[in-house]
This record gives structure tokens, sequence and C-alpha cells, in this order.
């Protein structure tokens, strides 16, 4: 048996998603910017995925590019406002997604200024901290939604409803939150939002990135002019029915998948509680502070990446970061930007549960936690009494 608890790294697709794509490249195959009825047969399957999407997140359907995922996304809405101008000054967090992070680094050494507003001790920051960060220059705020490892939910709205009318642009790194909690863009009152395929049990390789009617960016892939000149390139058309598709679905299924998240992950918790001292939860607990399905821990006692393995072995899937940089020895980039201590660093597990992971799946991956915590802490023990 195994159970599969990564499900902020990807998601399975939908049945349904697969199906689609199938038919387009069985079907219509055609290319979109073709002005024969095989590139009209696309562009209009394309153009129905457009507001899909756009209908997930209450965006119009105009508003809506397709980009090659979440990574691009974000890099368009940072380098694509810094494009615009030759120098400026931009506001993110400490802990936010790579993609966000390195656009930001690079466009340091373009000599633009960026602020990177540090959390607290559960992984938020204020709307207080951006406003005082805020500088006459200050050209764009890009916050997430959600962070991807803890799991705690940004104030972007109140930062939407804070930034109205100084002109300064707001985007919203939101792969994390769609599917899980509403994502409404006018709710948010942000400028940009990235969507990401696969963490909407839709395909990999596709993304999205919403871009308020008004909003002028510049593009960072040149080309033919597709996606009205915003991403050049012949659009990933099976991917983009894909994502159309998982985006329909979620639409209509996300609340109830989001309550069978949390009910798996509760389970886990409760169970592990019961079974296992010596461990902590990282980020914030509360309900409406947290996605409904991520759970991080720390064990005292325990290495993080010895723990993965055997897990892995016992047949959990889980992780210890962000699946962009899982493969790294270093330190989680978000817990060290908490402040937390040795320990939890060094001991940190993620563990994200999805609407397909059962009450009795989790208590049995709470027993195999519990397990192989047991199991490490002795071995260390024995080590520590030989070397006496």
């Amino acid at each position: 048996m195994r159970i599969y608890l990564d499900n902020s790294a990807t998601t399975r697709p939908y049945a349904e998603v697969g199906a689609a794509m199938a038919a387009c490249m069985r079907d219509n195959w055609g290319n979109p910017g073709g002005i024969h009825s095989f590139g009209r047969d696309a562009y209009a399957a394309m153009n129905e995925a457009r507001e899909q999407v756009g209908a997930l997140i209450n965006a119009r359907a105009d508003e809506i590019y397709f980009t090659g995922g979440g990574t691009e996304a974000d890099n368009l809405a940072i380098m694509g406002v810094a494009g615009r101008f030759a120098r400026g000054h931009i506001i993110t967090t400490a802990v936010e997604h790579a993609a966000v992070l390195n656009c930001c680094r690079r466009l340091q050494e373009r000599g633009f200024a960026v602020t990177y507003l540090p959390p607290d001790g559960e992984g938020r920051i204020t709307v207080g901290q951006v406003a005082e960060a805020l500088r006459p220059d200050t050209l764009l705020v890009s916050v997430m939604h959600a962070n991807n490892e803890v799991g705690t939910i940004m104030p972007v709205a109140e930062i939407g409803k804070m930034l109205a009318g100084r002109g300064v642009l707001l985007h919203t790194d939101a792969v994390q939150t769609v599917g899980k909690i509403a994502v409404d863009v006018a709710a948010l009152g942000v400028d940009m939002l990235t969507v990401s395929g696969h963490k909407i049990n839709g395909p990999k390789g596709v993304g999205a990135l919403y871009v308020r009617h008004g909003v002028d960016i510049e593009p960072i892939i040149l080309g033919g002019g597709q996606e009205r000149g915003l991403r050049s390139g012949t659009e990933n058309m099976p991917g983009i029915i894909g994502l159309g598709q998982a985006a329909e679905l979620t639409r209509k299924r996300w609340r109830r998948q989001a309550d069978e998240a949390k009910r798996a992950r509760d389970c886990f918790v409760a169970e592990l509680g019961r079974l296992l001292d010596g461990w902590v939860i990282n980020g914030a607990w509360d309900d409406q502070a947290r996605l409904p399905g991520n759970l991080h821990l720390s064990f005292r006692g325990v290495d993080g990446a010895a723990l993965l393995l055997l897990l892995d072995m016992a047949g959990v899937a889980a992780s210890a970061a962000s699946a962009c940089s899982s493969g790294r020895t270093e330190p989680s980039h978000v817990l060290q930007a908490m402040q937390a201590e040795d320990w939890r660093l060094r001991s940190a597990l993620r563990l994200t549960f999805g609407w397909e992971n059962t009450v009795q799946e989790a208590k049995r991956a709470a027993q195999i936690v519990a397990e192989q915590v047991k199991w490490l802490r002795q071995a260390e023990n024995a080590a520590d009494d030989g070397a006496e």
C-alpha cells in the first residue's frame, strides 16, 4: 500500500482531463493561429479553456494569458512590470517561491531595489509591514496567497485594499490556493495572479497569468506574438485544454474536496498526537489561516532526510520543502525566515493531503510516521551511548 501525501508538489490529473487532452491531440490538433477551419476549431477550443480558467478565479477571459507553468507566470508578472522601467522598488516577502525570489534577485543585479519582508513565527507578513515598506518609487508588491511549505495564508485582500489608488501594482502567486480556498481576483484586489495546471489536478507544463484589464507589462518571450503579444510561441493546445478542463471541474468541486483534504489531515494529527511526543506544527494552525490539506512538522531528535527515506521505503510519499528545491540539502528558507530553531530546520517534514486521501490512509500514515520517528530516535540514542 502506497500513500501519497505530497499534493502541494503535484496532483493526480482528473480522468476527465486526460480524456480531454487525448481528444484534443486526436481530433483538434490544428494550430490556433491558422486561418483555416482546423485553426479556427483549435482557436475556439483555446478560448473556451480561457473562459474556464477565468471563471475559476472570477476573471474575464481576455485577462487570462496561458504560460508554460507557474514559474513562467511568476517571471512574466515580475519581470514584465520591471521591463517597463529602468529602475524602481519592489516589495516581496522572504518566504516566496524561488520563482519570485530569483526574479527579484536578478532585478537587484540590474539596479532595482527590493525589500524582502520577514515573516512572524507562523510564516505570515502583515499589511502594516507592506505599508511601512512603500516608497515613492515602489512599482510592485508581490506576496504569495499562501506559503507552499508551511501553508500559512497571507492577507492579500487586505494588502490590495491598502494599495488601492496608490499606483502600485499587486501580484500574488496563488498556485497553492486555487482549488483549496476561495480565490477571487476582484475580492483580492490584485492586478496579477499566478495559476498552475498540475496543482489543480491538471497537466504539468501549463499555467496562466491573470493580468487585470488595463495593466501594461512587457513580454519576456518574444516571437510570433501569440497570447495577444504577451507570450509568444505556438500554444500548447493539449495542455491548455487540460488546464481548462481542470479549472472547470475544480470550480464545481473545490469546496467538497477541500473539506475532504482537511478531514484526512486532522485525522492524521489526532492519531499522531496519540502515538508520538516531541513534535511541533510549523506555521499557523487556525483553520482560517492555513491551507486545509497542509501539514508541516518538525520532530525532536530526528534527521529529516533520513525520515523521508524511511517513509518512502514504508510506502508514504512526503517532502521536506518545495518540490522545486527538495533535491537540495540546505534547510528550508521559509523556516529560516521564521527563525525556527535548529532542530526544527533539520527535521522538517511536509505532508500535504488531497481530496483522494481517506481517513484510513491518514491513520495508517500517522502510524508509519510514529514508527519511523521512534526508530530514528532509538538509533540516535544508541549511537550516542556507543560514543561515550
